[in-house]
């Protein structure tokens, strides 16, 4: 009993001491290109400096991130596969009647990262000029207009779904594999309407390819100074897109420290922190970079979400 002890304590030890061997592979369950994507490389590039190790991204879009969570879930839970993602953990449950994967418990939690809030934004040629134009000509031509998003259950479909209610309007829904894709047919005018994080939306914004209505949280966005907040003119909306990094249940300890050091390191970065106040990012403060405090926001967002889903009637399966 003593010498099985031992043994198995000098193996977590030269685990410790070991990890991360080899390049660590991370699960984004979003299409190349969009915010969760653009997200997870800038903070990854500030994490292998600590890690002294690569890390590279595992794009798994489609069905509003379901099948790249379940593919983490399933991993190997040896510190190797983690998994970048937000609300979209919190809101599966109730959109899925049956999930390969238990969103509470088949993960380990390594910590938060940050806030991005949503914009709503149109395509170019659509003729509201302001926020006020386009509540008005919304409830005139309803049957008229689509919405972009990433799949039922992503921030973007629960960002435009709040949208239609408070409007008392439904819309076209038009859903693909990501915002990615989703941005480029906005561009290409293939859809009208969109809510997206400003990591997507403000370098599209700000060339001209497409108009913004407003911000979706209660906060300004100091990039974009002049943009009206939803919650001026529809009390009460607010969708901040929060994002966490999860490990497989089961992952040692160690590899979770010294993931959790890495990723308290990186946002501190001041090249990282840069890159989001461009993109109109807010780091999480470090006393939010904790297991415990993703694990608690991952529980409350689950109950917030499931109520208003189930109120809504609407279903994934």
């Amino acid at each position: 009993m003593i010498r099985a002890a031992i043994l198995a304590l000098i193996a977590v030890t030269a685990f410790a001491q070991d990890y991360p061997a080899k390049p660590i592979v991370v699960v984004v369950p979003a299409a190349a290109g969009g915010p969760t994507d653009t997200l997870a490389r800038s903070l990854t590039a500030s994490m292998t400096g600590p890690l002294k190790q690569q890390m590279l991204i595992d794009n798994s879009g489609g069905a509003g991130g379901v099948i790249g969570i379940a593919k983490a879930a399933k991993a190997r839970p040896d510190g190797y596969t983690l998994l970048l993602f937000h609300v979209g953990m919190a809101t599966a449950p109730a959109l899925y009647r049956k999930l390969s994967y238990d969103t509470l418990n088949d993960f380990d939690y390594i910590g938060q990262i940050a806030d991005i809030p949503m914009t709503l934004v149109g395509k170019k040629s659509l003729p509201p000029r302001d926020l006020h134009e386009l509540f008005a000509y919304v409830k005139a031509n309803p049957e008229k207009l689509t919405v972009g998003h990433a799949g039922a259950g992503s921030s973007s479909f629960l960002c435009g779904l709040l949208f239609m209610h408070a409007l008392q309007v439904n819309l076209t829904s038009v859903a693909y594999k990501g915002t990615g894709p989703a941005m480029n047919d906005l561009v290409g005018e293939q859809f009208d309407l969109m809510c997206d994080q400003t990591v997507n939306t403000i370098p599209q914004i700000k060339a001209g390819r497409i108009k913004v209505y407003a911000i979706a949280s209660k906060m300004r966005v100091p990039s974009l100074p002049d943009v009206p907040t939803l919650d001026a003119s529809l009390e009460g909306f607010d969708v901040v897109v929060w994002n966490g990094l999860f490990a497989p249940r089961g992952t040692p300890k160690p590899a979770l420290d010294k993931l959790n050091a890495a990723l308290r390191s990186a946002v501190q970065d001041p090249a990282f922190r840069a890159r989001l106040a461009e993109l109109g990012a807010e780091p999480a403060p470090l006393e939010r970079i904790t297991p415990e405090s993703l694990g608690a926001l991952l529980k409350s967002e689950v109950e917030k979400w499931g109520p208003i889903i189930r109120k809504a009637g609407v279903s994934a399966d």
